[in-house]
């Protein structure tokens, strides 16, 4: 390919990655001014198909979206491109914000810049459970499905892959088989196994490193993000909700507050959501070795997240009009997308419980578990902080960025007149 396609490939997802700030749908939308509207590189129907093709895979969709375009206007290495360049600018910001986080937070101001963070998450991912409900509860059974899926996991601790496995098993079911004819099903086209084994390969490869040195914490911290990599169906936030499960409550890698922060703190940044993994693997390193280990860590978790989206993108984007084409595989992401309403729903409960209450406890009847806060241990300045960012962007309609800003500045307030700290 000449650098007459790699250089518009560049300056344009150069620009996107610098400016992707809002989560997938702001990200989706900058990517279509620009690529549809402004460049032309895609047509409407293009787009969309490709766009419903990346939320049918796991992973970050924004990341998988700005991959295929590059593999459509440049093969492989423009797919690599656009992917890398949509990434690596937010994962620098988090790398910076990571150690800053881990070495000063602390600190009683840096405290009261986490409280006004905290508050406004919780908003976030109330705001983000309204639009992806309004999307994917179509029908009372997917509304069942999702009051099924937050009933197991708020309930019953159920782990969010068999969560998922069995919202697919019911979708799948439930969509039967209509009558196809051929243009329902576009002609087959030869599968690279070759291609598929290379990027399995090199994605997996650090595993096998880390189990030979035995680095015991680092070969964690992979398999776990591998995994993570493969069942999180749904977006960031139904990643979050498997990564608050996993990592605070099964393994203690981070406290509650620490998984509040990291989401709070990857909204600010560019790129895909998904980069609170990074924050994540980057803390959970500095506390256990220091600021080298964090950015090993930090760099191990970047690999296990991103390279299985390269993985999936050239693999199937060969095959998309056939895949689109399957009504049992649509019925079945569709009741996946229900089940990670149910799933976000319960991060929202257990967010809320751990950021507006000091003292939260976790009572068992049976095989039920149900977490619950000591009322007396609210946190008033929190409720407030919160408040103000529901109203920002419920009412106002501030972006998060913004919203972010105002929270910041009201926690810096409170302190500095001795209400925190």
């Amino acid at each position: 390919m000449s650098a007459n396609v790699f250089g518009p490939l560049t300056k344009a997802f150069g620009r996107i990655g610098l400016l992707s700030f809002g989560g997938p749908a702001a990200q989706i939308a900058l990517m279509h001014r620009v690529i549809v509207e402004e460049k032309k590189w895609l047509d409407e129907r293009t787009y969309l198909n490709a766009l419903s093709f990346c939320m049918l895979l796991p992973g970050p969709e924004a990341m998988q979206l700005a991959t295929y375009v590059g593999w459509k206007r440049a093969g492989i290495l423009g797919g690599l491109l656009s992917g890398l360049l949509f990434v690596l600018p937010g994962a620098f910001v988090i790398a910076v914000l990571a150690l800053s986080y881990s070495i000063f937070g602390a600190r009683p101001e840096a405290q009261a810049v986490l409280i006004g963070i905290q508050a406004t998450v919780i908003m976030i991912v109330l705001q983000a459970l309204y639009r992806l409900s309004k999307k994917s509860l179509r029908s009372t059974g997917l509304w069942a499905v999702a009051l099924l899926s937050f009933c197991a996991i708020f309930l019953f601790d159920l782990p969010f892959p068999v969560i998922l496995i069995l919202a697919a098993i019911y979708g799948a079911m439930a969509q039967g088989t209509p009558p196809t004819t051929d243009a329902d099903n576009p002609a087959a086209l030869p599968f690279s196994f070759r291609q598929t084994g290379f990027w399995l390969v090199l994605w997996l490869a650090p595993l096998a490193v880390l189990w030979a040195m035995d680095q015991t914490l680092l070969f964690q911290l992979g398999t776990f993000f591998a995994k993570l990599a493969v069942v999180t169906f749904g977006g960031a936030y139904a990643v979050l909700a498997y990564m608050a499960q996993e990592v605070v409550t099964i393994r203690g890698w981070l406290s509650p507050e620490q998984m509040v922060d990291a989401l709070g703190l990857a909204e600010t940044t560019p790129g895909p959501l998904i980069l609170v993994t990074q924050f994540v693997g980057m803390v959970t390193g500095y506390e256990y070795a220091g600021v080298g280990f964090a950015l090993i860590a930090g760099l191990l978790t970047l690999w296990m997240t991103f390279v299985p989206c390269f993985l999936w993108i050239f693999t199937f984007a060969p095959h998309l009009d056939r895949l689109l084409a399957r009504p049992r595989l649509q019925g079945a992401l569709s009741a996946i997308s229900a089940a990670v309403v149910g799933v976000i729903l319960n991060l929202s409960i257990w967010f809320a419980l751990h950021v507006f209450f000091e003292d939260v406890q976790s009572h068992s009847f049976g095989i039920v578990s149900v977490t619950w806060p000591v009322l007396s241990s609210v946190s008033v300045p929190t409720l407030l902080l919160s408040a103000l960012a529901g109203l920002a962007l419920f009412w106002r309609h501030h972006s998060v960025l913004t919203t972010l800003v105002l929270t910041v500045v009201a926690g810096l307030g409170l302190y500095h007149f001795g209400v925190i700290g």
